[in-house]
């Protein structure tokens, strides 16, 4: 078993067996994001991009009693009322690069949470391909509660494609609280198991992860990205020029080969 943990200051950072996990540790303030940790997510988003061969999924997660609680009030909010118009929106691409990076990554991206997950911390977990949730998890979308706009970091995009536009409105108008069997029910997450469960229902979706073809699961992300902003006849021609790219590659002769050969294949990503 291989493991490296690299220099990130702001959180907890890890890789083992071309598994890389971020861990938000500030429990003491329900890992509420700094200026910092937005920039560091942001950077190591992009630079998981060229790392396919060693980095397989990159999984969240928080410690204590919550996920993410969003920004922090005193470190960020207190530090934007003092910043002019430019400082402030230099700020909010910053936060939005984040979501951007993690949604073009081509590795898939897990959402361990644990607990509350508000705010940025709620935008982070649903721009993840993947929402496991434990039964004590909630997420709530409090921007309006905060005197702002409930579309923040791209989640005016993201949220209806999960949910639908109208439980998107509401989410996001009313900023109220959605337990983790809502979440299920709605679309907002994958699974929801015991707290006890949480860790062991994660290594199972990871394990599963990365057992397909790299760039068949890098493809599917992009296709699932760029199709709901397309028409039908646009998204089936770019389908087409995908599998054709893909089935021309060596993980596809690969899958060949181990079915007629009754092994299990050995992806490669190439």
């Amino acid at each position: 078993m291989s493991s490296v943990s690299a220099g990130w200051k702001h959180f907890d950072y890890q890789e083992v067996d071309g598994v890389a996990t971020v861990t938000f540790a500030r429990p003491e303030r329900l890992n509420s994001l700094t200026f910092e940790v937005y920039a560091d997510i942001r950077d190591l988003a992009a630079g998981l991009r060229s790392r396919m061969d060693e980095v397989r999924v990159l999984v969240f997660r928080g410690t204590g009693r919550g996920f993410c609680s969003g920004g922090d009030v005193d470190e960020i909010i207190g530090e934007l009322l003092t910043m002019d118009t430019r400082g402030v929106y230099d700020f909010a691409r910053m936060t939005g690069a984040c979501v951007r990076n993690l949604r073009e990554m081509p590795q898939a991206v897990v959402a361990s949470v644990n607990g509350i997950a508000a705010g940025a911390g709620a935008v982070l977990a649903a721009a993840s391909d993947f929402r496991i949730l434990s039964e004590s998890a909630s997420f709530r979308f409090l921007f309006t509660h905060v005197g702002i706009s409930g579309g923040d970091m791209g989640i005016c995009w993201m949220l209806p494609r999960l949910v639908g536009m109208g439980r998107a409105t509401e989410i996001l108008m009313l900023g109220g609280r959605v337990d983790a069997r809502s979440a299920v029910e709605i679309g907002l997450a994958n699974r929801a198991v015991p707290d006890a469960e949480l860790d062991t229902t994660v290594a199972d979706y990871v394990a599963r992860l990365k057992e397909v073809a790299p760039w068949g699961l890098a493809m599917t992300k992009e296709m699932l990205n760029r199709a709901a902003s397309m028409d039908y006849s646009s998204a089936v021609e770019m389908e087409a020029w995908t599998q054709t790219l893909l089935m021309t590659a060596r993980d596809f002769r690969e899958f060949h080969a181990g079915f007629t050969g009754k092994r299990k294949p050995v992806f490669t990503g190439r």
